[in-house]
């Protein structure tokens, strides 16, 4: 990373996912990590699985949480239909991970609209570097579902050049002691995925 230039992560998805809890996470990893960082979340409707969102922005100085449209570099999708709403505020060389599992608001479950079938190969055939995978079946596989949040954050770890023992440190301490083996778990399954 250059010394003034701000990097921009878009975390994307619906309500329950966790998407607010991750982006407090790596908040604190990266000031952890020494950089500045801002954050902005919009949560309008999600008690009812409406659209979540939340902006992080870090870098030496950074005054806006907000990036500009097409100035985001990575987006973070907690869900696959939910990438493709928000592919106007991304750069043209963004990075992406999105997690394959599908979430129907109520027009799709209303027969009102179909979901949108083939999101990730769209995704794949206009942008370089997408790393897709199921985070529920993963954080599954970790011992909680609820942990699919954290999955996705081992995966962004990858593409952030922040120490792994930061990451694990601000991981004990944001959840309590019952549930930090499952957590840091479910964050190497993410690295791995």
């Amino acid at each position: 990373m250059y010394d003034n230039e701000v990097k921009s992560i878009l975390f994307a998805g619906v309500g329950g996912q966790g998407i607010l809890r991750a982006s407090d996470i790596i908040c604190e990893v990266i000031m952890e990590a020494g950089f500045d960082v801002k954050k902005s979340e919009v949560h309008g409707m999600a008690q009812r699985g409406g659209c979540v969102t939340s902006h992080v922005r870090y870098g030496k100085k950074v005054f806006s949480p907000l990036a500009e449209t097409g100035s985001i570099q990575t987006l973070v999708s907690f869900e696959k239909m939910e990438a493709l709403r928000y592919l106007k505020l991304l750069r043209s060389d963004a990075e992406i991970i999105v997690n394959s599992e599908e979430i129907y608001p109520p027009a799709i479950n209303m027969g009102d609209m179909p979901y949108p079938d083939k999101a990730i190969d769209f995704l794949k055939k206009n942008y370089k570097k997408v790393i897709s995978f199921n985070a529920a079946e993963l954080a599954q596989k970790a011992g909680n579902i609820k942990t699919a949040n954290v999955v996705m954050l081992g995966a962004l770890s990858n593409l952030m050049q922040i120490d792994k023992s930061i990451w694990e440190n601000v991981i004990k301490k944001s959840f309590p002691e019952k549930l930090i083996k499952i957590n840091l778990e479910a964050f190497q399954m993410g690295i791995n995925a």
